[in-house]
């Protein structure tokens, strides 16, 4: 057996957690400052999400063509996606097409785990301690530390009872293996209906010998209408891809899609259905935009479920199974999933729905999953269980600031940020798309990269004013984290139990996590503290 080594400890001016898309841009950018930075990545490779979410019908609930970056039109260019919403090995090659491109892997260790971090208040310097698959450690310290790693990419565990008994084969869709899964002529169970479930059902569905869906809570899903690009809509977008990006950026959700600015109220109940029908007909998240108001106003979002429910109804040939798959709870107020599929599948012999919201799983067994007082027999389980959502990889590493307070401690009630971007206490510590940003609820790599281009001019301000380090003031968080809470009291997503407050982990505080004030709100806020000298901020 191998024995661990301790490396000698090598200095750096940024230290960079994840090679996801967040981490490469980081590391593109910071190489244009003649910075030295070391990236960390506990992969294989890069792509973050879309390196590990390799479950079947794992795909991009955003239209590829603006899921993707905008920093240099030659990439853009160059680039050709094969359909609507891509799949995650088209995304993974994506990603790796950039690595490539840019020659960044040679700055990036992979298979490598950052397990603490430490402020150094006299050197005004992080000292970060890694482990590698092999148990090796290295020790490095930096000027700045930078959190690239990701909103969604902790996964979620399950305590079931019972779970290390059972005898068949257990994957999680967030951890899902990296070779073939063959599930043919088996007998399979998967436990959530969040978005791995929906976009994985119908898939396994296609391939088991029996499928058992375990649901707690019926969700919401509109049809994605996947389809090739053709030659003629790719030429279109390349030659008008800057257009795009502007609308894109003055979208409530960096999104560039219809959005219609009148209130459902406004207009009569079959003009409203008029326009639920059109947008169903196009499918995906523009659904959501439909009405300036369908998720603020009572009236409204009911109109939008109802209209949900009514196709479920339509589609699900059983009404009973209909009625057990149709949602009760505030339409969008869990993330709206994108489906091919879904709901058809519970039409085939095959697929069977068992509904657990009143008693739950009350154990897995060496044979199944025992349910409302019977078991069910498996060969293999899927845990569609999701994330420990936005703060999960952050509080994963042990991160102590000045006095040696620890992240965990000062998130104890939930996440505290100035902008999403850093919080009191840890100088030079910055978290691209973080808790009190709008990450989620906004197009990831937009919001990416507008936070990374924001740090780095944070960066170089720095150095052309002498500062050695920077963190937010305790009035300029506070006020920030009351904004965050006074703006998601308004919207109806904070009402119910979902990922955004932390519902599907244990313990997890209840805090609406992510910024839902709207894209260019927040853009222009950032940019207004900038432009006032960093206004918030306290410097050493």
């Amino acid at each position: 057996m191998q024995q661990a080594r301790i490396a000698v400890q090598a200095d750096f001016d940024t230290v960079v957690v994840g090679a996801g898309f967040a981490g490469m841009y980081m590391l593109h950018r910071l190489r244009g400052l003649g910075l030295r930075a070391r990236v960390f990545e506990m992969g294989d490779g890069v792509g973050g999400t879309w390196y590990w979410n390799r479950y079947p019908g794992a795909r991009c609930d955003v239209e590829s063509v603006q899921y993707s970056y905008q920093f240099d039109d030659a990439l853009q260019q160059e680039w050709d996606w094969t359909e609507r919403y891509a799949t995650q090995p088209e995304i993974l090659q994506y990603a790796n097409h950039v690595a490539d491109r840019y020659d960044l892997r040679r700055d990036i260790r992979f298979a490598t785990m950052v397990t603490s971090a430490t402020y150094d208040e006299a050197t005004h310097r992080w000292t970060v301690a890694t482990k590698d698959k092999h148990g090796d450690t290295t020790t490095v310290t930096a000027q700045f530390v930078v959190m690239a790693t990701g909103c969604l990419s902790t996964t979620n565990k399950p305590k079931i009872t019972g779970l290390e008994d059972f005898a068949g084969e257990v994957y999680h869709t967030g951890e899902w293996p990296h070779y073939p899964v063959d599930l043919s002529g088996k007998v399979v169970g998967i436990v959530g209906t969040g978005s791995s479930a929906i976009q994985s059902v119908p898939i396994v569905a296609e391939q088991a010998k029996h499928l058992y869906v375990f649901q707690r809570t019926p969700n919401y899903a509109v049809p994605a209408h996947n389809m090739p690009l053709t030659p003629e809509q790719k030429r279109a977008v390349k030659k008008n891809y800057g257009a795009l990006r502007t609308r894109a950026k003055a979208s409530f959700t960096g999104v560039a899609f219809d959005f219609n600015r009148i209130p459902a109220r406004s207009v009569s109940a079959e003009e409203r259905t008029a326009e639920f029908e059109r947008r169903w007909a196009f499918g995906g998240l523009p659904f959501m935009g439909a009405f300036n108001d369908i998720l603020f106003d009572d009236v409204a979002n009911e109109a939008a479920g109802e209209f949900v429910r009514d196709k479920i109804r339509s589609i699900v040939r059983d009404p009973a199974l209909a009625e057990k798959l149709t949602p009760r709870d505030v339409f969008g107020c869990k993330r709206l999933c994108v489906d091919s599929g879904y709901y058809e599948t519970f039409n085939r012999d095959n697929v069977t729905l068992v509904d657990i919201r009143e008693s739950g799983i009350e154990r897995v067994t060496a044979r199944g999953v025992k349910a409302n007082g019977v078991e069910v027999p498996l060969d293999a389980l899927i845990l569609a269980t999701g994330f420990d959502a936005m703060t999960g990889s952050l509080l994963r590493v042990d991160f102590r600031g000045r006095g040696g307070l620890p992240l965990r401690e000062k998130w104890a009630g939930g996440p505290r940020t100035y902008l999403g971007l850093m919080t009191e206490h840890f100088p030079n510590l910055f978290t691209i798309t973080g808790p009190g940003s709008p990450s989620v609820l906004a197009s990831m790599i937009q919001t990416i990269e507008q936070h990374v281009d924001w740090i780095v001019d944070c960066m170089t301000w720095m150095r052309r004013q002498g500062i050695a380090a920077i963190e937010p003031v305790t009035a300029a968080e506070d006020q920030w984290v009351e904004h965050v809470n006074e703006v998601a009291g308004k919207n109806l997503r904070s009402t119910c139990n979902s990922w955004y407050v932390g519902a599907n982990v244990p313990g997890k505080p209840r805090v609406f996590m992510p910024y839902i004030g709207g894209f260019p709100n927040y853009v222009g806020k950032c940019n207004d503290v900038a432009a006032k000298g960093y206004e918030g901020f306290a410097f050493a």
